[in-house]
């Protein structure tokens, strides 16, 4: 993962309203934005936001089913997250100690 990468799931992670999304998708497995919208106090529409802002860094990936987007926590994008932090700052840590 590059850091252009490590950055902008960093943004998309930096706004509360989405980290909670995302952990309550990470929760539940999967989830739709209507029961995720009805969990917090956002509309529809900003929920739909909040996800596409999720799917566009690599966090979560989109299923449709009818009229419905299902969502789930894209693993392996969030292993590589959080080794390319570790890596990081255990090369700051090196250089500091």
């Amino acid at each position: 993962m590059d850091q252009h990468q490590i950055v902008k799931i960093s943004k998309a992670l930096a706004d509360t309203t989405r980290f909670s999304i995302l952990q309550a998708i990470a929760t539940s497995g999967e989830s739709c934005c209507g029961d995720l919208a009805k969990r917090f106090p956002i509309t529809q529409a900003t929920c739909s936001q909040h996800l596409k802002v999720l799917t566009e860094a690599g966090l979560v990936t989109m299923r449709r089913e009818g009229q419905f987007n299902h969502y789930r926590v894209v693993q392996s994008t969030m292993a590589a997250y959080r080794h390319a932090l570790g890596m990081a700052f255990s090369d700051a840590q090196t250089v500091s100690s």
